[in-house]
């Protein structure tokens, strides 16, 4: 039985706009219109638009080079949010602090689109994540990257995608990464939020079916191996730093390194604020560099 949650008592977990749940056409127009604010190129240097890893119109990233010319340059590879349905690689909240921050200190910045509900479902998506990945790895030295310094970063559906790549690496086959920062995901144990309350849009990603909702989970697709993982929470929403904590106890117990941190901001600042708030974003900076030394 669905059951829906009243307007006021849950932040929408995974997209940027709170509403309440079950709010159909209006909560789609909401985010849509969230997801039309794209950012100005904010980047120093110089941005390469739209380029293919598939057939699709949405398979195309965007590539923001440092000012300075870059050799064996560490990459951020970003994944956006939007509750498997919407949104867009050039979001403010995506590159507007991001990618000025990042390719100031020489790094480059890769954000990418992928296929979307209903044309894709979130395994399609992390499949669609993955084939990025191996595009931009190989092409990486022609801009003057490191295709074995590669970070993963996503927000928000964006995070559970990354999140479940770096729990089952295998589903990135030739492909290797240094680790993974995943902002305020939602949905690290799949099952355990569609057998408890929870908004529509999560019915519309995961569906019915318990089987693909364990193969979709983070939580229950850990191998051994898994990835070095940044988990940051928001901690005004108890669910999101709860899910945080308890996904990085199964990285610690199947040997694979974790950390949480929590930042008493919204949902969408925790993506938006990164690379503009100085005390979370060097928090942030330090697991990249402890990922860069080792």
């Amino acid at each position: 039985m669905r059951h829906r949650i009243p307007a006021g008592v849950l932040a929408i977990v995974l997209g940027a706009t709170t509403l309440a749940a079950g709010a159909g056409p209006l909560r789609d127009r909401l985010l849509e219109r969230q997801a039309s604010r794209t950012a100005h190129d904010a980047a120093p240097g110089k941005a390469l638009r739209d380029i293919p890893y598939g057939s699709d119109p949405r398979q195309r990233f965007d590539v923001y080079l440092p000012a300075q010319a870059a050799s064996r340059a560490p990459v951020i590879f970003m994944v956006h949010g939007g509750g498997w349905r919407i949104g867009g690689k050039a979001e403010t909240a995506v590159v507007e602090n991001k990618v000025p921050y990042f390719t100031g200190r020489g790094y480059l910045v890769i954000s990418i689109n992928y296929r979307m509900l209903p044309d894709a479902d979130p395994l399609l998506q992390a499949r669609d994540v993955a084939l990025a990945l191996a595009t931009a790895q190989d092409k990486a030295a022609s801009w003057g990257g490191d295709a074995r310094r590669f970070i993963l970063m996503g927000h928000s559906a964006g995070a559970h995608l990354v999140a479940l790549l770096s729990a089952q690496p295998s589903l990135a086959p030739g492909s290797s990464w240094l680790g993974t920062i995943a902002l305020d995901s939602g949905a690290l144990d799949v099952p355990q939020i569609m057998e408890q309350r929870h908004p529509r849009l999560y019915d519309e990603a995961f569906g019915s079916d318990p089987a693909f909702w364990r193969k979709v989970s983070p939580a229950h697709a850990l191998q051994t191996g898994a990835q070095p993982m940044l988990l940051v929470c928001s901690s005004q929403r108890d669910s999101s730093c709860r899910q945080a904590h308890d996904f990085a106890q199964r990285l610690h117990a199947s040997g694979s390194r974790a950390e949480v941190l929590e930042q008493a901001k919204s949902h969408r600042d925790i993506n938006l604020q990164l690379g503009a708030d100085s005390g979370y974003t060097s928090a942030v900076q330090a697991f990249i560099d402890s990922l860069l030394k080792s």
